[in-house]
């Protein structure tokens, strides 16, 4: 795993280093556990007019879920699906609880990678490269055009304080704790998510034009 080195002039933030693009020479050991986040009731691509589930709609003959599924299966990682129903006991389930549920749920896990299940555009690559940033560090954050992405990757260390969240505010906490790398990937997927239906259009378009070429 080779990093490309810091820039002149560019600044290290507090609590971070940046992580460049990566080249993968070889497999990846210990590998991490994809946790796919599907528990979620999408109400707002509800309120914006839809009348379905958004992980249900159709892109190009395949629903949201089923790209993002293909994308994580192809990349060789294990990898574990967070429903509704895992997280049905809770009074007011979140993107915490979710995330701490499917860490739970795999407890021999040598890391994860959460990764909503509303990321149809998301790339194999970009999985694998969190992933082999993970074997450096701690946590790594993938980041796009200036915006920050998924999958975000933890190492085992941080076990204890994932199964602590719980409500809508996802690992944000366990992100400010620790030293974080951001990872630049040439990849719109891991940020462009369907939560609207114009959102949904957006993508069936790029989606599309990534099929005439």
């Amino acid at each position: 795993v080779h990093h490309r080195p810091n820039r002149a002039g560019e600044k290290r933030g507090h609590g971070s280093t940046r992580c460049h693009r990566i080249i993968l020479r070889q497999s990846v050991t210990g590998l991490p556990t994809v946790i796919v986040l599907a528990a979620g009731k999408g109400e707002r691509f509800k309120a914006s007019g839809a009348t379905q589930d958004k992980l249900d709609a159709l892109l190009n003959g395949r629903s949201v879920r089923a790209h993002v599924l293909a994308a994580v299966q192809a990349s060789g990682l294990p990898f574990h699906v967070v429903e509704r129903l895992h997280t049905a006991h809770l009074p007011q389930p979140g993107m915490g609880d979710s995330i701490a549920c499917g860490v739970a749920a795999t407890p021999d896990a040598k890391g994860w990678l959460i990764l909503p299940a509303d990321l149809p555009l998301i790339q194999t690559r970009t999985l694998l490269a969190v992933a082999a940033a993970l074997q450096r560090h701690e946590v790594v954050v993938p980041r796009y055009d200036g915006q920050q992405g998924h999958p975000v990757g933890f190492a085992v260390s941080c076990r204890n304080d994932l199964l602590q969240l719980a409500g809508d505010q996802g690992a944000r906490a366990v992100l400010a704790q620790r030293q974080v790398c951001r990872l630049y990937v040439d990849d719109e997927g891991c940020v462009l998510d369907v939560d609207t239906v114009e959102l949904l259009q957006q993508v069936e378009m790029r989606m599309q034009k990534m099929v005439a070429n």
